[in-house]
């Protein structure tokens, strides 16, 4: 248990220090001058000192909305897979579930966006349903595929028997997987190319649409849902899809994790600056690679057994 407490905490902490790691990685390859990996500290730290200033057309939905767009994902993180093993982890939780509070996160943010009465706030919102629609049925299917191989449905236990006894003769069908994954991570956090998580320009945003209208305290929840819904989703990839290095004592484990969270943010920092931007009704082309992905590791898995 305090292994499982140790992790959670460990996770809010440098949530916000893998999204100052991208930003700073990006500068540097563009050749600019870094910022700080601990940027988004003092930028949260900063927000919490500011005055909030709310429109007059929004309702008590902008007032509450940020903490219910913070609150499903810290319970996501009650339900991680556990990074060492033997310690103690949430066992039962399906796909479903993970993705329902994921969804649910994703709802009060539109809702966030619509609350605000702007032009750009509904704009925002309706891209981001768009997007969703497509990202929660190749994650479903995705989450079932790798549950399949794991021989349990269950994250938590999915993730422990890949680490105990990785499905070495269905390699395919975990490569096709892991690709779909990677896809829906980078749509689902609105990176690029789904999203420019650095923009302001009018006619691209789709995340920052919806927090125009938003300051202070209620901008620091959001941003703070930003990072932990990015740790999320980079959590579980490397779990599900790189296993290795739970069996290890324990110390050694969570550095092994660290190392393996920390790839993930320079792969995803790699492909921002050597990317652009979708159009928007492109954008159902690169989701719909990822759903064909999920589908071949079904079929791969059911059909040839490989």
């Amino acid at each position: 248990m305090i292994l499982y407490i140790f992790t959670i905490l460990l996770l809010l902490i440098i949530a916000p220090l893998l999204i100052g790691m991208i930003k700073s990685l990006k500068m540097f390859l563009l050749y600019k001058k870094p910022v700080s990996i601990f940027q988004p500290y003092a930028t949260f730290n900063k927000l919490l000192i500011k005055e909030v200033i709310i429109s007059h057309e929004s309702s008590i939905i902008t007032r509450i909305a940020p903490l219910l767009v913070l609150s499903p994902l810290l319970i996501v993180l009650l339900f991680l897979p556990p990074v060492v093993h033997g310690a103690y982890y949430i066992g039962f939780v399906d796909a479903f579930t993970i993705i329902g509070l994921i969804s649910l996160s994703t709802f009060f943010l539109m809702l966030l966006g619509l609350d605000s009465g702007n032009a750009f706030g509904g704009m925002g919102s309706s891209r981001e349903a768009f997007i969703a629609s497509l990202v929660e049925p190749a994650m479903v299917l995705t989450i079932f595929s790798v549950g399949l191989m794991a021989k349990d449905l269950g994250v938590g236990n999915a993730s422990i028997n890949l680490a105990t006894h990785f499905p070495i003769e269905h390699a395919s069908s975990f490569l096709f997987a892991g690709i779909s994954f990677f896809i829906l991570l980078l749509a689902e956090n609105g990176r690029l190319p789904i999203d420019n998580p650095e923009t302001h320009l009018e006619l691209t945003m789709v995340h920052e649409a919806m927090i125009l209208d938003i300051s202070g305290l209620y901008l620091a929840i959001i941003e703070m849902a930003v990072s932990i819904k990015f740790i999320v989703f980079a959590s579980l990839f490397v779990t599900l899809f790189m296993p290795y290095g739970v069996n290890l004592i324990a110390p050694l484990a969570i550095l092994v994790f660290v190392a393996k969270l920390i790839l993930v943010s320079v792969v995803v920092a790699l492909i921002e600056v050597n990317g652009a931007k979708l159009r928007l009704f492109k954008v159902p082309n690169l989701l719909g690679i990822s759903i064909v992905f999920a589908f071949l590791s079904l079929i791969t898995f059911y059909v040839l057994g490989a």
